[in-house]
């Protein structure tokens, strides 16, 4: 809030100046007619004026919204971090302080791993988030099918999220596909986005993963959720770092803001492409991926 009332203040300031700046121009042009040389030293000196007025104060709206998108991301970051430590000394003080029936025991261990996971998974989204932003990081690059790496990917989202088969729908490309990169990173990739397929769906999800030939030299994977959707604004927005969506069942989930980040990142970096397509809040969103084949 405090920051909304920052930005408020400086572009009613900057309209001000730029207002008083044109009125005095104009005022010292009507009075100085004559003086030719003056004049166009004025009207010269004054549009100096009125363009640094003017990208002062873009430059200040641009930094209280990467000010807004850091301490969001601080505040889901020390949430992501926050809860599974705090759930897993909950269990390690109980498992301590009395005995424990051995199913219950096991439960606990159960509950006590998937945190495990989660918190090894943001910390890993975080370094992912640093690594991309490497300009000479070299890739690791291999051989593999599509076809396989998808499946992979899709048993994985299903473990984690304990996922009824019929979920996450996958059709593969008839044809096997060769890409010649980066398997972890590209798994990384379509990992990111099936993960945020799922916990951005509504509450009975259905995701599809479709491989099209798009020509000889190029594959596209389309990842499509019945979801929150996207406005038609924030199509590309969605990609930068720290960014969440507008939108109140977005809040509602857990997230860094880094995950497209990232995968943007590694698309480029692979001389693809990858783009969002959504009808708007509630109609789902298709997020389309486009690689160089081998």
């Amino acid at each position: 809030m405090r920051r909304r009332k920052s930005t408020i203040f400086f572009l009613i300031l900057g309209i001000c100046l730029i207002t008083l700046a044109v009125a005095l121009n104009v005022g010292w042009i009507l009075l100085n007619l004559r003086e030719v040389a003056l004049l166009v030293f004025g009207i010269v000196f004054f549009a100096v004026i009125i363009t640094g007025l003017v990208l002062n104060t873009i430059f200040l709206v641009r930094e209280i919204r990467r000010n807004e998108q850091q301490d969001a991301f601080l505040n889901a970051m020390t949430h992501e971090l926050k809860t599974p430590i705090a759930s897993i000394k909950l269990y390690l003080e109980t498992l301590k302080a009395r005995e424990v029936a051995p199913d219950k025991r096991a439960e606990f261990y159960d509950v006590m791993l998937t945190d495990s996971n989660r918190l090894l998974g943001t910390v890993e989204q975080v370094l992912q988030a640093s690594r991309t932003r490497e300009k000479h990081r070299m890739l690791n690059l291999s051989e593999f099918s599509l076809n396989d790496l998808l499946a992979e990917t899709v048993s994985t989202i299903e473990a984690n999220f304990h996922l009824d088969p019929s979920v996450i729908k996958l059709t593969p490309s008839t044809e096997d596909v060769l890409l010649f990169a980066d398997r972890a990173e590209i798994g990384t990739v379509f990992s990111n986005l099936l993960d945020n397929a799922v916990k951005y769906s509504a509450d009975d999800p259905k995701v599809t993963v479709r491989v099209k030939n798009s020509n000889d030299k190029r594959v596209e994977v389309l990842i499509k959720d019945n979801g929150i959707g996207l406005n038609p604004s924030e199509l590309k927005r969605v990609f930068k770092r720290f960014y969440r969506a507008v939108n109140g069942a977005t809040q509602q989930r857990k997230g860094t803001g880094l995950g497209l980040s990232i995968v943007e990142s590694i698309v480029k970096k692979h001389g693809g492409r990858i783009w969002a397509e959504s009808r708007g809040e509630g109609r789902g969103t298709t997020f389309i991926v486009q690689l160089p084949k081998q």
